[in-house]
């Protein structure tokens, strides 16, 4: 997991979607957390790196512009945090800086705060991010729809992650406690930037989608009085699984005269599919074998049309997706199928049941009959577990899962997740 000193994950030569969405002529931005890692300097002005890779604080200097971040991976602009506003430093970056580091001070955890220690600009307050970054986004989108180009803003909220502070507006709202109350408020961000669209009259020529990066966290069911909110729904687990609870996640996207209001769709589709998706949006294509190599594009879904398209042969259209716990742990699933190499949840530490996830070597589980992924069936479906786990092999081989040519991974000293099946 990065910190808020951690160096850079994104490789300098990597394309995004802000880089790719800039060399089709649009504008970029980005809005709140950041949470990849950034290019710190040391008080010596050398680059940021310990042992292992992560930032020293007591070596960094907070005054000195990042040399690697949002603006040198194709956002023309950024405002926000360095990573989850739970982890400091705390204070606002515009771009490369941090303009108020001269006067951060060394805070001390608080009670209440649910955060680490560290440098803070005594100025911000935790319960200042949503309103902030609410009317920073109405704001961009204003101007950006006076300007003479086409946008992509993003906008990565630091809710409902903690800290878990609802402003005074929302306090009671839901009468669950203050994490109901703090959904609602992230409720009305969004709400602020969908009317700001609307205001700047540009909503029938806009793509608005409102998504999020795992499952819900394991305390979000704990609620006031008692009353049970289950945040998985029918689904077994939470973040950082690798069962359905840990990696099911909304979906919505508003797109007059192109996505039909009201309607659901059983596309299958990972959010690097953004990738290839907003490219295609946008006009253009990807065509390099190194770029978006497991994005698929699902602009087809978005209108309607649950066929996707055809290239040589290959049906440009998901039917695999890949994932793992915070083990490391993989599994793939394949239509309604998923396969978890692995006992267990591959995440979080439950006690043993009676679903079979702890009898055997792997899970195997039929989505569409078993939802809630009760009954392992690796046992009963061997021939289905080989060739589901020979499909995962082959994605990782290939370092691809979209159709090209082969490519390295990212390299690791020690994978010890494939040993003997996939390295």
């Amino acid at each position: 997991m990065l910190q808020g000193y951690s160096p850079p994950l994104i490789a300098p030569d990597r394309e995004t979607v802000a880089s790719l969405l800039r060399a089709e002529g649009y504008a970029t931005a980005i809005i709140g957390k950041w949470h990849l890692g950034l290019g710190w300097q040391k008080k010596d002005g050398t680059p940021l790196l310990d042992a292992q890779g992560h930032g020293t604080p007591k070596d960094i200097d907070v005054t000195r512009p990042v040399t690697a971040g949002p603006n040198t991976m194709g956002f023309d602009r950024w405002f926000g945090c360095s990573a989850s506003w739970d982890m400091p430093p705390y204070g606002w970056f515009e771009n490369d800086r941090l303009p108020q580091a001269a006067h951060f001070v060394n805070a001390t955890k608080q009670k209440g705060w649910q955060t680490r220690p560290g440098l803070r600009d005594p100025k911000v307050n935790l319960t200042d991010a949503l309103p902030v970054f609410a009317k920073r986004a109405r704001d961009d989108v204003f101007a950006f729809a006076q300007g003479d180009k086409p946008f992509f803003l993003y906008i990565p909220l630091t809710s409902p992650h903690s800290p878990i502070v609802p402003n005074k507006p929302f306090q009671g709202k839901t009468n669950i406690g203050s994490y109901g109350d703090f959904v609602v408020e992230t409720d009305w961000v969004v709400g602020q930037v969908m009317q700001a669209v609307d205001d700047a009259k540009i909503k029938d020529n806009t793509l608005f989608i409102f998504t999020t990066d795992n499952g819900a966290a394991q305390f979000s069911r704990r609620t006031k009085g008692g009353k049970t909110h289950l945040s998985s729904g029918p689904y077994r687990g939470r973040k950082r699984d690798n069962w359905e609870g840990g990696h099911r996640i909304p979906f919505i996207a508003r797109w007059p005269g192109v996505v039909e209001a009201g309607t659901v769709s059983s596309n299958i589709l990972c959010l690097t599919d953004l990738t290839r998706t907003l490219v295609a949006v946008a006009g253009g294509e990807i065509t390099r074998h190194d770029v978006a190599e497991d994005s698929f594009s699902f602009l087809h879904a978005l209108k309607g049309d649950a066929r996707g398209s055809a290239v040589a042969g290959n049906l440009l259209r998901r039917e695999t997706t890949v994932h793992h716990g915070s083990s490391g742990e993989f599994a793939i699933r394949i239509g309604d199928w998923v396969y978890l190499h692995h006992q267990g949840s591959g995440g979080n530490k439950y006690p043993k049941d009676n679903s079979g996830a702890w009898d055997h070597a792997g899970q195997l589980y039929d989505l569409r009959k078993d939802p809630g992924q009760t009954t392992n069936l690796y046992a009963k479906e061997p021939e289905r577990v080989k060739s589901m786990l020979a499909a995962l092999a082959k994605i990782i081989r290939d370092g691809r899962s979209f159709p090209g040519k082969p490519q390295k991974n990212d390299p690791a000293e020690v994978w010890k997740q494939i040993e003997g099946w996939a390295d």
